[in-house]
């Protein structure tokens, strides 16, 4: 067999430089709610907020579009954050007992959080552990900044408290106040023996600002006096303390304790011990309460001051709540919340010489999400978050990308998204300090996410904020058997403890079949197609106002009446008789149930032609939702499917069929080694006998090179090879080449492609004609890889346009004079086909590392950052390995690498999306997407200034940086690096064929030249198998001795 190797010869400068205008990697905002939040701060001067995380992140959010992130250098649980008020600092406390100074700076005119220092509180002479462990005395357990930000002050366990000054983080050693001293002023009665515990809690006097109010766990408070370094006050408690509140006049100040109960006690200067309070509640009492672990105190002008506190609950009851109660005279609310409460604060009047707090919002952080409580508004309504919306309210199963949304769709989703929720307040957002720098984006984009539930959510991706704009709920379609939230409804009409459910976080699934799998939208009809886990595939569209009308049901057997095949899965789900009402948004009118109900594996709409393709692990089908006709239907199943008959959420394992498998990977491991024995032995000979037979079996000897590597066959009995991988329509060449017409792609699992052409009336005759289909191309790739996606290029080597684009004057009409060409992308390889002969032109092993399989396909327009007018139109691809490589079409030669995520982030590699313009998204955790930019051009990053009382420092900004300027991400996100450091340019791996530049007409650095992809030429015929349903015998044979003697004449194309 002849091979034609070509080496290319050194790089073109020019074609560099195009690659650094178009390309360019950055990861840019994290979207969603912070993974494990830990601690909570507010900066009422500035108005912007903190969350600490328990990977020791800091995040800064302030009015939407402002927000920056910090990152501690050691990954620890940040236990507390202090904002010193107006000046742009931050005071955090690790769970290592170590404190650490952060400041918001300029860096390249935009704010950004840096650390400045940390510090180490030292043990106390006498009391230290080992020099390792930090002393449990002085485990800091409570910090109060004072409000002349020039002092912290430490409650440690050991009762002791100690000052540290600001912002330089040293110990005023003369200042230290150890419980010894306090126990000085306390009565010998009160003593008896016990110590007083740790500090629970340090609150410093609103009028006096040189008296701290000191609470120790045992129950006493005492007013402490600086600077005369004594005590103004005793109040001798005798139930643990959990938290103290000062009334905004301090004249009282309320304690929570952990019986569930609170104290209200008097300050008086005449008298320095108070035995008893002014009054003792215990909200949900008699019976025993858990703690209140925190509680404020609100005066008003416009009536009773307002409690506020977390906790308290009746342990029997309802000890397993997560509550924060507001009391205002005779209202009062149980905030009942899904997830635990970390902390709470008040947005409230904070200015000197006020007589009254008004507190107008309450924020609770609790692990799941954030809530905002207005105070103002009767009936205490939640306010519309426009960030750190929790994205798994349901854990989110898929997501779905649209770019440049049109105006009249877009109206549409913000109308009947404003119609969802009439009883939210209209309080304006209440963080919104800073000044968000950004341009406003000229397109809007949607990321829609489909959810466990059965829920699907739109959210605004345009900007730096993911913000909600629509949720559409499928399963009120069908009947359910359960319905968790029957006991919370019960639990609400109750008089007593007076509960409301708060937030929108639900970790229940009324059913697991409900799951979304797939969804596609055509922005420009408004029509939108959701398949779900037990095979329902709905096609809906946008109304505006409500409606009440019967569901078309249409059922799709896709196993074609075979035999020997038993679903022992999930039953389908029932939907509801008669009419059904439907609220303004995507309304369902057609339901399609595939027969067995598997989970959809991909859909595709066309509505040009009012198609719409799915596909199961069992085959796939083709639906006229216009006429509410089926069109086709194939199975796809192999003789040895066993599994796929076992449906997703079956227990059922084939045990026989994992056992073969096993055995079969132990035998070719030692086969491919090749160890022998001596050669006279028996055991020698059957060995050298199993390997012949192994290389027979096999592909013919291919030569290896360093970037690709054999690609082993895939034996065709795997389980699951039925599995339809992706689905395609397209206006092309498969007839013949003087015709085009619509056609349909399906890839399965097996590496077996089916190529159908489409009879579809014109659109005066869509009621008049049903559209046909007719089987015309069937190709099986050698290696059985599967199919991850299919895409057709028109005569100029682009994509295809989306339906209407071009009849709208949207996109360039393809070029259909010239001849078409395939691409398939399989987990191991790309290759480009011509048409409608589909003979292989062009190919990429992507096989550079063992193990590297495709996970995610695009094709991707990048313009390049000097000018609009130059773009060049790409295939991206992300591997398992976490990597993102990005191709040219229609040549396939290999342009740029870039690490993106990590190779053990399973969940994230699967959850990415790319968009069409250059950017992805992917999960870093079950609440968070990173968004990421490859292109020069388009990327979304934060631009923000946070204006101080201070004068901001500059940070020094390397001019060696490209690109977007991000500070250091958590979850292994990714970190800023120089060109050099984080690309690859493919160009530059391995060895690379030579190559004669007289050899194609095509330039060699052109983004359409395959010179640097290892071509075989050789007379045999491509060795995928073509079956060419729409010619004749004896047209088939003439093709194919024409396209031998094609190929005998020149160094071919085609490809192994």
């Amino acid at each position: 067999m002849m091979k034609f190797r070509f080496r290319r010869q050194g790089h073109d400068p020019q074609r560099e430089k195009i690659k650094q205008d178009l390309f360019a990697f950055n990861k840019t905002v994290e979207h969603g709610f912070p993974n494990q939040p830990s601690s909570l701060a507010y900066d009422p001067k500035l108005r912007v907020m903190a969350i600490g995380t328990k990977s020791g992140a800091l995040k800064i959010y302030g009015a939407p579009g402002v927000e920056f992130t910090g990152l501690h250098k050691d990954t620890a649980t940040v236990m507390q954050m202090h904002f010193l008020p107006g000046q742009g600092q931050l005071l955090s406390m690790l769970d290592d007992n170590t404190l650490h100074f952060w400041e918001i700076n300029l860096k390249d005119e935009c704010s950004h959080l840096e650390e400045i220092r940390s510090y180490t509180l030292p043990g106390r002479p006498g009391f230290d552990g080992s020099n390792n462990v930090p002393s449990s005395t002085t485990r800091i357990t409570v910090i109060l900044l004072k409000s002349s930000c020039d002092l912290a002050c430490l409650g440690t366990e050991g009762g002791g408290v100690y000052f540290l000054k600001l912002p330089g983080l040293t110990l005023s050693e003369d200042k230290v106040l150890f419980q010894d001293e306090v126990m000085q002023s306390v009565p010998d009665d009160y003593r008896s023996g016990k110590a007083l515990g740790p500090v629970e809690s340090l609150q410093e006097h609103p009028q006096e600002y040189s008296k701290i109010l000191i609470g120790y766990s045992r129950g006493l408070v005492v007013l402490w006096d600086q600077h005369s370094r004594r005590v103004d006050g005793l109040f001798l408690g005798n139930q643990q303390l959990e938290s103290l509140a000062w009334e905004s006049s301090g004249r009282t100040f309320v304690s929570s304790h952990s019986d569930g109960g609170y104290m209200v006690w008097p300050v008086n200067n005449n008298s320095p011990t108070t035995h008893q309070p002014l009054s003792s509640t215990i909200p949900y009492g008699p019976f025993p309460c858990r703690a209140i672990n925190k509680i404020f105190w609100r005066t008003s002008d416009a009536g009773s001051h307002f409690i506020i506190f977390s906790g308290g609950m009746p342990r029997a009851s309802y000890g397993d709540r997560h509550c924060v109660t507001v009391l205002q005279g005779k209202n009062q609310v149980t905030m009942d919340f899904t997830s635990r409460v970390i902390d709470f604060f008040t947005v409230h009047n904070t200015e000197p010489g006020q007589l009254f707090d008004n507190p107008s919002a309450l924020v609770v952080l609790v692990e799941e999400e954030l809530v905002v409580i207005d105070l103002q508004t009767p009936g205490w309504p939640t306010v519309h978050a426009p960030y750190l919306a929790p994205l798994h309210s349901s854990a989110i199963t898929c997501s779905y990308h649209i770019s440049n949304v049109p105006d009249k769709l877009w109206e549409k989703l913000i109308s009947v998204g404003e119609q969802q929720n009439p009883h939210q307040s209209t309080l304006e957002w209440p963080i919104n300090g800073g000044k968000s720098l950004a341009t406003e984006p000229t397109q809007k984009s949607v990321l829609l996410t489909g959810h466990e539930d059965g829920t699907v959510r739109f959210w605004d991706a345009s900007g730096v904020t993911l913000r909600p704009i629509y949720r559409l709920n499928t399963s009120s379609i069908f009947h359910l058997e359960c319905d968790h939230n029957d006991s919370l409804t019960q639990a609400s009409e109750e008089e007593w403890p007076p509960f409301r459910k708060v937030g929108c976080f639900d970790p229940y699934s009324d059913d697991p079949r409900l799951g979304i799998q797939k969804i596609s939208l055509c922005k420009y009809t408004g029509k939108m197609v959701v398949a779900g886990t037990a095979g329902q595939v709905l096609v809906m569209e946008i109304n505006e106002d409500k409606s009440n009308h019967m569901l078309t049901v249409a059922t799709v057997d896709l196993l074609q009446d075979r035999e020997g095949f038993t679903w022992k899965g999930h039953d389908r789900l029932t939907p509801k008789n008669g009419p059904v009402c439907f609220l303004a948004g995507f309304q369902p009118s057609l339901l399609i149930q595939c027969t067995p109900p598997a989970a959809v594996t991909s859909v595709a709409l066309h509505t040009e032609w009012n198609l719409v393709a799915f596909g199961t692990s069992h085959g796939f089908g083709l639906f006229d939702y216009y006429r509410r006709s089926p069109v086709l239907a194939r199975c796809t199943l192999h003789p040895n499917d066993s599994l796929a008959m076992e449906g997703p959420l079956s227990r059922v394992k084939s045990l026989k069929k994992s056992l073969r498998q096993s055995f079969r990977r132990i035998r070719k491991s030692r086969v491919s080694g090749k160890k022998r024995t001596a050669m006279n032995s028996p055991t020698s000979k059957v060995q050298e006998a199993n390997a012949q037979l192994a290389e027979q079996a096999g592909p013919p000897e291919v030569e290896v090179t360093p970037v690709q590597r054999r690609i082993e066959p895939r034996s065709a009995d795997d389980s699951l090879s039925g599995v339809v991988r992706c689905l395609y329509f397209a206006d092309t060449f498969l007839r013949d080449a003087a015709h085009h017409g619509p056609t349909m792609w399906s890839g399965t699992n097996s590496g077996s492609v089916f190529a159908y052409a489409l009879d579809v009336p014109s659109q005066d005759k869509f009621s008049e004609q049903s559209v046909e289909a007719l089987l015309g191309k069937e190709i099986q790739l050698m290696h059985r890889a599967p199919v991850v996606s299919i895409a057709v290029l028109d005569g100029r080597g682009n994509p295809l346009p989306e339906p209407f684009e071009v009849s709208r004057d949207l996109a360039k009409a393809p070029d259909m004079q010239s001849s078409h060409s395939v691409l398939i992308a399989s987990e191991e390889q790309f290759k480009i086909f011509t048409l409608p002969k589909v003979s292989a032109k062009t190919k990429f092993k992507l096989t550079a590392h063992e193990g590297c399989r495709v996970r995610k396909v695009a094709l991707v327009n990048f313009t390049s950052v000097l000018s609009e007018d130059y773009s060049e139109n790409c295939l991206v691809c992300l591997t398992n390995l976490g990597d993102i490589h990005i191709f040219t079409i229609p040549g396939l030669r290999p342009q740029v690498r870039y690490d993106c995520i990590r190779k053990e982030d399973i969940s994230g590699i699967a959850s990415c999306v790319f968009t069409k313009m250059g950017q992805g998204f992917y999960l870093i955790s079950p609440s968070e997407f990173e968004r990421f930019s490859l292109s020069a051009r388009n990327f979304t990053e934060p631009l923000c200034i946070v204006e101080c009382d201070r004068v901001l420092r500059g940070i020094p900004f390397s001019n060696s940086i490209t690109g977007s300027p991000k500070l250091n991400q958590v979850n292994g996100t990714y970190k800023l690096k120089s060109p050099e450091g984080n690309c690859l340019i493919a160009d530059g791996q391995g060895v690379i064929d030579e190559f004669q530049a007289s050899f194609s007409p095509v330039g060699l650095d052109s983004p359409n030249s395959s010179g640097d992809i290892m071509l075989d030429a050789s007379g045999d015929i491509t060795v995928e198998d073509v079956k060419d349903y729409l010619v004749s015998s004896q047209e088939a044979e003439k093709n194919l001795k024409n396209m031998s003697d094609d190929e005998a004449r020149s160094p071919g194309i085609l490809i192994k």
